[in-house]
């Protein structure tokens, strides 16, 4: 959709982009603050030249010119975030959904239409990541392997390769320039929900696809459900188509709920990872702590697993909120194996690490203090507290 916006390629921080992709055209409409624009459809008064614009679209998927058409093909408060994500992200494009996993069914859709119905996959994901493959709910089938046998996975008929890094919930960490190298031409997709741009940017190490639940660190702030995946312009395209078909648009309301979350997005992540990184070592030290996981690109989500019983450690919690997801403003702390990654298969889940004494981290911005306190207690018997540190153990 033409929103007016220039969209070429800058030089500026991440920092700067943060903050200003996808408002470059307010200054010139006399506003500050992006608009949100509410309509779900849009007077035209020449059916002759909207029929053009329609065949454009049923041809390519590119955004029509000109003003909008109707809410199923677009809408300029979302476009302005997917215009801002695509230049965090460094790619030409980014197309926004409903959820996460309405972002990756319409990659999925998009290559067996094309009848490459195979997918290569490496565990962890996260775990509706892992059903939706596994149970073929969309006539894919997957091969499950590590990131070493990606190559001798490929079929004639492969149409992606999935990978998740940092990988929910274990944090592994996966090598993306070899993995790439091992796609050759399947396109390879990466869940960078955990990571962000702030901290990774997979189309730099040569992944086509950039996929963000951005429920999570995007919005920030747990009051908006979204996903995006940032790509290609070609591909973008067929996203678009997908989506149009499918129906599973983003309500403008969210999609400027995560513009306005981007521009805190470089803080936020930097001001959590310390928080996070802080935790990582203190739990190291614990003897209640038998292992932790924290990557080595940083972060703000840890996950350890513990001596004792973790649903204790769940219900034992005053100031973290023990609930699903993540990535807000304040730290939140699950059982992995009891709600996130339930749908997957037990012993699938143990082979991937998963096991049933991990919880499962997600950092917030509350004094270290006070974060630690709670975790303390939770824990159950004191231990001697360590000494604070100044940088991460790693898992």
């Amino acid at each position: 959709m033409d929103n007016g916006m220039d969209t070429r390629r800058t030089t500026r921080a991440l920092a700067t982009e943060a903050v200003h992709a996808g408002r470059d055209d307010l200054a010139g409409l006399g506003l500050h603050a992006p608009p949100i624009d509410l309509s779900t459809t849009y007077p035209s008064y020449d059916s002759r030249a909207e029929a053009a614009r329609i065949d454009a679209f049923a041809t390519t998927g590119a955004e029509p010119d000109g003003p909008p058409v109707y809410g199923r093909l677009g809408n300029p408060t979302v476009a302005r975030f997917e215009t801002a994500l695509a230049r965090l992200e460094g790619t030409e494009s980014a197309v926004a959904f409903a959820s996460g996993m309405a972002a990756l069914s319409a990659v999925l859709l998009v290559r067996g239409s094309m009848g490459l119905r195979h997918v290569v996959a490496v565990r962890p994901l996260y775990g509706c990541s892992d059903h939706l493959l596994t149970a073929g709910l969309l006539g894919s089938e997957v091969t499950w392997t590590d990131p070493a046998g990606v190559a001798d996975a490929l079929r004639p008929d492969t149409g992606l390769v999935l990978v998740e890094s940092p990988a929910n919930p274990t944090l592994a960490e996966i090598d993306l320039r070899a993995v790439v190298h091992a796609c050759g031409s399947v396109p390879l997709l990466v869940d960078n929900t955990f990571a962000t741009p702030v901290l990774q940017r997979p189309a730099e190490q040569g992944a086509r696809l950039v996929l963000h639940s951005a429920t999570k660190y995007l919005g920030g702030h747990g009051d908006v459900l979204a996903g995006v995946v940032a790509c290609d312009e070609e591909f973008a395209g067929k996203l678009r188509q997908v989506r149009f078909a499918t129906g599973g648009v983003l309500h403008p309301l969210a999609g400027y709920l995560l513009l306005r979350g981007l521009s805190t997005l470089p803080v936020r992540v930097r001001a959590a990872s310390a928080n996070a990184a802080e935790l990582a070592a203190r739990l190291a030290a614990d003897p209640r702590v038998s292992r932790v996981h924290y990557p080595r690109i940083g972060g703000a989500m840890v996950a350890f697993e513990v001596h004792g019983d973790p649903h204790a450690v769940i219900a034992g919690v005053r100031l973290i909120t023990p609930a699903v997801s993540l990535g807000s403003v304040d730290s939140l702390i699950q059982h992995p194996a009891s709600i996130s990654h339930r749908i997957v298969d037990a012993d699938d889940r143990r082979d991937a690490g998963v096991s049933d004494r991990l919880l499962r981290l997600s950092v917030g911005l509350e004094d270290i203090e006070d974060l630690w306190t709670d975790l303390d207690q939770a824990l159950g018997t004191p231990a001697r507290r360590p000494a604070r540190t100044e940088a991460a153990a790693r898992g």
